[in-house]
């Protein structure tokens, strides 16, 4: 029984990772760009919830919803001051300039919120499922987290497949050119993109410091580098992809804690992302692209 309980908190983790990735696989796969401070709009997101649940009393609903405004504000923000002037730039500028930002962020919340840790006190209020005569319990997190997620892929998956703007998105992935041609707003397009994966991080940053309660400037350092990780696992790009990708990270990362080793348990994680892209470099449901010379 104990091992299905670190299955299920595996789960739990890999739902976080997966909320994260879908935000980078939406910007990639639409954008082109690799936006490494997703990771640290979760920490600013964390932070507006923890004062506006934890000290302004507000209820928990509209303090996520307020962290996923400001998050969205911000994440169009940094789409339109530092990444779309460099959209025709080299790749490599793009990258220098995303972990500059991300850095930016790091500093600017340290400086207003300075760099102890807070504790921060779960928004979700309900009670922990108990099975099999209470040996196995699945905490009220767990399972909210896990129904967030698979609510979330489903609801992006229907609207990229199926409405008008979802179509603007795949269009603008497949030809940018072609897309503005056909009366496509591009900019706009890449901006609700980056909008929408904000609005994820702040979701997820909620849920990632209700299960795991220490908030401070570096708190979506690391879960930000595990969901790239989990997007390229699954396939970058693509949205279940992303959904399966942080859902066996969090399954390898919580089960080598438990039978492996807590110190090594990061260093397997990255491991196994070797292993699957020397079998398969496009990821587990990555398609190859066709370059037009």
């Amino acid at each position: 029984m104990q091992f299905f309980t670190y299955l299920i908190n595996g789960i739990s983790l890999g739902s976080v990772y997966a909320l994260i990735a879908l935000g980078y696989t939406m910007v990639y796969g639409i954008a082109k760009m690799l936006n490494f401070a997703h990771g640290d709009v979760i920490m600013i997101g964390s932070y507006v919830v923890f004062f506006a649940f934890g000290s302004f009393g507000l209820n928990p609903v509209v303090s996520v919803l307020l962290s996923m405004v400001v998050c969205t504000v911000l994440g169009i923000t940094i789409e339109r001051v530092a990444y779309r002037p460099l959209r025709e730039a080299p790749s490599l500028a793009v990258l220098i300039t995303a972990i500059g930002v991300s850095y930016l962020l790091q500093q600017v919340a340290q400086l207003l919120w300075k760099s102890d840790p807070k504790s921060f006190q779960s928004i979700v209020s309900l009670k922990p499922l108990s099975l099999f005569g209470g040996q196995l319990v699945i905490s009220g997190e767990t399972i909210v987290t896990i129904a967030a997620c698979i609510i979330i892929m489903v609801a992006l998956t229907l609207f990229i497949n199926y409405t008008s703007t979802g179509h603007a998105m795949r269009a603008v992935s497949e030809d940018r050119g072609a897309a503005q041609l056909m009366g496509i707003n591009v900019n706009a397009t890449i901006s609700l993109t980056f909008a929408i994966g904000s609005a994820l991080a702040a979701v997820a940053g909620a849920l990632l410091c209700s299960s795991y309660p220490t908030l401070q400037p570096t708190t979506g350092a690391m879960p930000g580098i595990k969901a790239f990780v989990a997007a390229v696992f699954g396939g970058i790009g693509s949205i279940p992809g992303a959904f399966l990708g942080g859902i066996l990270l969090g399954i390898i990362e919580n089960l080598s804690k438990a039978y492996i080793s807590t110190q090594l348990s990061d260093a397997i994680v990255f491991l196994v992302l070797i292993v699957v892209l020397l079998v398969k470099p496009t990821g587990l449901l990555g398609k190859k692209a066709t370059v037009k010379v």
